[in-house]
């Protein structure tokens, strides 16, 4: 059992086994985005970056990471999966002007005889073969164990018999994968500790699955049994149920383990927001370490714990992430998670005051709805019937939408006291209003930021007559603002949410040093 400190080697694999996730391609130079960002920011120890002679634009995007790679310093930090082809993928890789093979040869006997149809000696001559051609050719050699688990299982006999006859040729690592995701940390560690005992002067990787959802927890046993390297994606990005995450182990290893590792720690959050937008597979807001709520209190006594001392504070602050600390509003929040948020804001209440908007942020929870900081003025000033945040009410709005035809829209809507009346059309009847909303305000040199996200969802389970949230994400040059509007009619709670935007930027125009 190894588990005094040390460096471990974090490899990542998004961009080979993370792509094999199901509806991802990355193009190519989606690949050399990632690619520079895990080695230059992330700093990561290696990257595995394709698979051999899987299509030319795989190609394409390997001879410019290595290309790049080169320039930097970054040559033998950047892999590729070959196979046991003598000098097929080797060549592909030599190509590319790739320094690295990631041999991927058979680590149970019922792979290789079931699915190459060769013995232990055939499929190691094969293996020997492909190794002794990358050696010649200059390729640092790692090789794959692959199904090893379910080998090391049910054919222990067959990896020994692997591992003498590869154990005396130029391997740097040997990576032996759960394939299936079917281990526990138990096995893990007990199937670990024997490889490493046994072969005490090799380096062994670990590449788990997260199958049974003990990517991270196996990492961790392999680690206390002696691996020198862990395999990891972004956003836990795999087949199946995914790998293990990068930014879950890199904080496991450090907190859990006081291993020594060379990720940069403040960009997890920034790597893992790119592979979202390029793979399309949105993460969990409640993912760890780089979901959208992580760093958010919910609970009012937690608030309050947090301001008089810290005291629902772990190692795991949003700092550390380049993130914030934010405070929920809804049913449970209390009189410190609403001082939080008026700070934020710059907002003073008094004491009676306070709880009156409270109380009506838990009554607003009570329905479920969303309640964000930027929502918090227009509760203020409906509770405390203050008219300062009304620069602009919707007095009336009728939409008309047809089958192939354009949506058209009428208006009347209250600007600073003064009644406004038009028609927009558009090709929906948000666009339509946004067209005629949009007449009104070129009069008070106000034009609406653009959209960057807007998201529609009715509660769980609900029904057709149920309400509808719209949250608008709007791109306001320096910074995203989101707006939520609630109505039972999608359109009209778009329009709210519009509403609402303007509204603040109307309030902070009145209250600009300029205005």
């Amino acid at each position: 059992m190894s588990t005094h400190s040390r460096h471990i080697q974090l490899m990542d694999t998004t961009l080979r086994d993370g792509e094999q996730t199901q509806g991802v391609a990355f193009t190519p130079m989606e690949k050399v985005s990632i690619a520079k960002a895990l080695l230059q920011f992330l700093r990561v120890d290696r990257i595995e970056v394709a698979s051999a002679r899987v299509s030319e634009g795989e190609k394409e995007a390997v001879s410019l990471i290595n290309q790049w790679a080169r320039q930097e310093g970054f040559a033998e930090r950047v892999e590729v999966l070959g196979f046991v082809d003598h000098t097929r993928s080797v060549d592909w890789i030599k190509s590319t002007g790739g320094s690295v093979i990631n041999l991927l040869a058979k680590g149970s006997e019922k792979h290789c005889r079931e699915q190459l149809g060769k013995t232990l000696d055939q499929h190691s001559a094969d293996v020997l073969q492909t190794i002794a051609y990358a050696h010649e050719q200059g390729l640092k050699i790692n090789v794959y164990l692959e199904d090893w688990s379910n080998g090391y299982k049910d054919s222990r006999d067959y990896v020994y018999g692997l591992m003498e006859r590869l154990q005396h040729t130029p391997i740097s690592h040997f990576m032996l994968p759960d394939t299936l995701g079917v281990m526990s940390p138990d096995e893990v560690f007990a199937s670990f500790s024997d490889m490493c005992q046994r072969y005490p002067t090799l380096q062994f990787d670990f590449h788990p699955h997260n199958d049974y959802g003990l990517a991270t927890a196996n990492v961790m046993a392999a680690v206390r049994a002696g691996v020198s390297a862990v395999h990891c994606t972004v956003n836990c990005l795999g087949e199946r149920a995914g790998n293990a995450s990068i930014a879950e182990v890199a904080v496991v290893l450090r907190d859990k383990m006081a291993m020594e590792l060379s990720v940069d720690e403040s960009h997890l959050v920034r790597i893992s927001e790119m592979v979202e937008n390029f793979s399309g597979k949105r993460v969990a807001a409640n993912a760890p370490i780089v979901g959208a709520d992580v760093f958010t209190q919910t609970a009012g006594i937690h608030a309050d714990g947090d301001q008089k001392g810290g005291l629902y504070k772990t190692k795991l602050g949003p700092e550390r992430f380049s993130r914030i600390r934010s405070y929920a509003l809804g049913k449970m929040s209390g009189k410190a998670s609403l001082k939080k948020n008026l700070e934020q804001l710059e907002l003073d209440l008094s004491e009676e005051d306070q709880k009156k908007v409270l109380a009506r942020i838990v009554s607003i929870g009570d329905s479920k709805q969303t309640i964000t900081t930027d929502d918090l003025p227009f509760i203020i000033a409906d509770v405390l019937e203050s008219k300062s945040y009304q620069h602009i009410k919707l007095l009336a709005c009728s939409i008309n939408s047809g089958l192939d035809l354009p949506s058209t829209v009428s208006i009347r809507v209250d600007v600073k006291g003064e009644k406004h009346q038009t028609t927009g059309a558009g090709s929906g009847g948000f666009d339509a209003f946004i067209d005629a909303i949009g007449k009104v305000l070129q009069h008070y040199d106000y034009t609406l930021p653009t959209l960057a996200d807007y998201e529609i969802r009715i509660p769980k389970g609900g029904h057709t007559s149920a309400l509808t949230e719209c949250v608008i994400t709007w791109d306001c040059g320096n910074e995203l603002r989101k707006t939520r509007g609630v109505h039972v009619n999608q359109v009209f709670a778009g329009i709210l949410a519009t509403i609402k935007l303007i509204n603040i930027q109307l309030h902070e125009m009145a209250n600009s040093p300029q205005a």
